[in-house]
C-alpha cells in the first residue's frame, strides 16, 4: 500500500487508515501474522492452536442434557472419524459431503472429520425441503450425506450412502441401530491414517448465500480462508479482553449451518479452548437457563434473538451477571432495539460486526467500550481492506461518503461453485451488493444494499428463489418477490402476483404452495396481488417501485394478505 494521505475532515483523522491515492481503507489493528506453510490445512492448525493444558476440560457441552465432550474427546472423535471416513467410507481428496445437520456437540465432530479427511463439507439447514436438497446435491455431487432421524425422510433419492447422525455421542454408544452406520465409522482409531495432501488453497467448504446478483450460489472458501477466520475473526476477538479466552462460555443458539455460526462454535473458539454450550434450536427461555446454568460469558445473536432476550428477561430478577459479551451480526440491528438491550444489560458489552458468507465472516468488528458507536459495525479487521466505490462512476470515496463496499484479504473467497457470478471479484477485491460508509475514525456503517437478498432473521433469502417457484403455479402467470420491513424479523418476503385470469386463487393458497417447498425461514409472509409487475425496457424488475407501493400504503382489503403477528414467538 502506498503511504495514507489525509481525506477531508477533522484534524486530518483519516491520515492513518486511509490513502487517498488509491482509495483503499486498511485496519487500525496492526496486522496479524497468518501461518505462510501452503500445505497446511484448517484442522491441523485448529489443534495446532488448541492449548495443550486441561485436557479434560469440556469443549462443546449439549444446553439440554449437560452432556460433554472434553477437548481429548474432541482431538480422539475428529480423527477416528476421520479415519473412518477415509478407510469405511471411501471418501477421497476433494469428494464433497452434505452435512443436513442441526446444532448438537456431534456437528463440529462431524465437520471437522470431513475436513480432515481431505473432503470438502457443504451444509444446509436440517429442515430443507426434498427440492431444496435435490438441488444441492445437482450443484455439488455429494459422495456422502450426514443427517438425522428426524429429517431423513425429506431426503430425496440421491443414490449415496446416508449416515444418520445422534445429537449425543452417547446415543451412539448405547447401540441404537438406526446409528449403526455412524457408530462403525468411529471404530477407526487404532492406527493413523494418512489423509491425503490438502493445500492452504484447496476448497474446504462450499455454503450457500445469495451473493450479490439475488439466486443462491455456493460460497467456496478454502482452508486459508477458514485459518484467516480463525486468526482475525475469532481469535483477534478474544485478544480484546483481559481474561484468558480458555475460561470464556459462549452459548451457540445460532445455527452451524449458517457461516456465523459455524465460523464461531464449529471452527474459530474450538482453537481457544472456550467452552461451547449448544442449544438445538432457540428458545428464549431456555436461553435464559442454560446462562445462568452454565455460567455463559458470551453470546452471539442475531437482531431477533436479542430482542428475545430483551423480552425474556427482567434485569432486576435475572441480572445474568456472568454475560460479559453479546454480539449481533448478519443482520442490522435498530437503533431502538439497542436502546432497549443497553439499557437491560447495562455490565454487557454490545458490539456488531460485519461480514458475509463470501468472506468466511471476516470483516469488520465493534469493541464499544471504548467508543460506543452502536450504530456502527465496527473497524476493519487485520489484514482487511476495504473500498468504498461510487455505484455510477466506479470511482473510489473517502471517508463519510456513501458507495459499494468493496473487500479485499486473505480470508475473501476463492469463487462461487460452476464460476457463477465472475464479476462479484475483480482483482481480488469483492463487491458486496452494500452501500456503507467509514466515519473520520475507521468505524463503518451499512445504510442499504445494492442487491436484492432479503434479510429474515439473519437469514438470507433470495428472491428469485422464491419467484423460481411460484412462477411453476398453474394459476399464475407472473411474479416478483421483494421485502418489507418488519419489526421482529427485520425483512419478510412479499410476493406480488399476477394470477390468471379467471383464477381465483387466494393469498393463502399461494403462500402455503410456496411453504410446502422451502425450508421455514423461506415462506412467503405477505402476497399482493396486482394487474402487473413493472418492468423496465430491458425486462428487469423494478423491485424499488414495489418497495415503495408497500411503503405508500398499508396494503390491506381482498387484495393483500400477510401473517398474523399473534403466530409469532421466540423461538426461531
Amino acid at each position: 500500500m502506498q503511504d495514507a494521505v489525509a481525506a477531508p475532515g477533522p484534524a486530518n483523522a483519516a491520515a492513518t487508515f486511509y490513502c487517498a491515492a488509491t482509495g483503499v481503507y486498511a485496519s487500525t489493528h496492526p496486522p496479524v501474522a497468518l501461518p505462510t506453510d501452503p500445505s497446511l490445512s484448517l484442522v491441523p492448525h485448529i489443534f495446532a492452536r488448541l492449548p495443550a493444558a486441561r485436557p479434560d476440560a469440556p469443549a462443546l457441552l449439549d444446553a439440554a442434557t449437560a452432556e460433554a465432550l472434553s477437548r481429548a474427546d474432541l482431538r480422539r472423535l475428529v480423527s477416528a472419524l476421520a479415519a473412518g471416513l477415509r478407510r469405511r467410507g471411501g471418501l477421497r481428496g476433494g469428494d464433497v459431503v452434505l452435512l443436513a445437520l442441526p446444532n448438537s456437540i456431534a456437528f463440529p465432530v462431524v465437520l471437522l472429520a470431513v475436513l480432515a479427511a481431505g473432503s470438502v463439507a457443504t451444509t444446509m439447514s436440517p429442515s430443507s425441503a426434498p427440492s431444496e436438497i435435490a438441488a444441492r446435491a445437482r450443484d455439488t455431487s455429494p459422495a456422502l450425506v450426514f443427517a438425522t432421524p428426524d429429517n431423513v425422510g425429506k431426503l430425496p433419492p440421491l443414490r449415496v450412502p446416508v449416515v444418520l447422525v445422534p445429537d449425543a455421542f452417547h446415543l451412539a454408544d448405547d447401540g441404537a441401530p438406526e446409528f449403526a452406520s455412524f457408530r462403525e465409522l468411529l471404530l477407526f482409531d487404532s492406527e493413523p491414517l494418512l489423509a491425503p495432501p490438502v493445500r492452504q488453497d484447496d476448497a474446504a467448504a462450499i455454503l450457500y448465500s445469495s451473493g450479490t446478483g439475488g439466486r443462491s450460489k455456493g460460497v467456496v472458501l478454502t482452508h486459508r480462508n477458514l485459518i484467516a477466520t480463525v486468526e482475525l475473526f475469532v481469535r483477534f476477538e478474544a485478544s480484546q479482553y483481559a481474561a484468558p479466552a480458555c475460561d470464556n462460555v459462549y452459548l451457540a443458539a445460532l445455527p452451524m449451518f449458517h457461516v456465523y455460526g459455524l465460523s464461531l462454535f464449529a471452527v474459530g473458539l474450538l482453537s481457544l479452548g472456550s467452552t461451547v454450550v449448544i442449544m438445538k434450536r432457540f428458545d428464549a427461555g431456555d436461553a435464559v437457563k442454560a446462562m445462568h446454568r452454565f455460567k455463559v460469558t458470551h453470546f452471539p445473536v442475531v437482531p431477533p434473538i436479542m430482542a428475545a432476550l430483551v423480552h425474556a428477561t427482567k434485569p432486576a430478577a435475572m441480572p445474568l451477571e456472568s454475560l460479559v459479551q453479546v454480539s449481533t451480526g448478519a443482520a442490522p440491528s435498530s437503533g431502538r432495539l439497542i436502546d432497549d438491550f443497553v439499557k437491560a444489560f447495562p455490565h454487557v458489552d454490545l458490539i456488531q460486526g460485519y461480514g458475509m458468507t463470501e468472506s468466511a465472516a471476516v470483516g469488520t468488528r465493534g469493541f464499544n467500550t471504548s467508543k460506543q458507536k452502536y450504530a456502527s459495525v465496527g473497524l476493519l479487521a487485520p489484514n482487511m481492506h476495504a473500498r468504498i466505490v461510487h455505484v455510477e462512476t466506479g470511482c473510489c470515496l473517502p471517508p463519510g461518503s456513501c458507495g459499494e463496499l468493496w473487500l479485499h484479504g486473505p480470508a475473501i473467497m476463492k469463487g462461487y461453485l460452476n464460476h457463477e457470478d465472475s464479476c462479484a471479484i475483480n482483482d481480488g477485491w469483492l463487491r458486496t451488493g452494500d452501500i456503507a460508509y467509514f466515519d473520520f475514525d475507521g468505524y463503518l456503517y451499512i445504510v442499504g444494499r445494492l442487491k436484492e437478498v432479503i434479510k429474515y432473521k439473519g437469514f438470507q433469502i433470495a428472491p428469485a428463489d422464491l419467484e423460481a417457484i411460484l412462477i411453476e403455479h398453474p394459476g399464475i402467470v407472473d411474479v416478483a418477490v421483494t421485502s418489507t420491513k418488519d419489526e421482529e424479523a427485520g425483512e419478510i418476503p412479499v410476493a406480488f402476483v399476477v394470477r390468471k385470469s379467471g383464477s381465483g386463487l387466494s393469498c393463502t393458497q399461494v403462500m402455503e404452495y410456496v411453504a410446502k417447498q422451502v425450508s421455514p425461514y423461506k415462506k412467503v409472509r405477505k402476497v399482493v396481488f396486482v394487474e402487473s409487475i413493472p418492468k423496465s425496457p430491458a425486462g428487469k424488475v423494478l423491485r424499488r417501485l414495489l418497495k415503495d407501493s408497500l411503503a405508500a400504503s398499508a396494503v390491506a382489503g381482498p387484495t393483500s394478505y400477510s401473517e398474523s403477528n399473534s403466530m409469532r414467538h421466540s423461538r426461531l
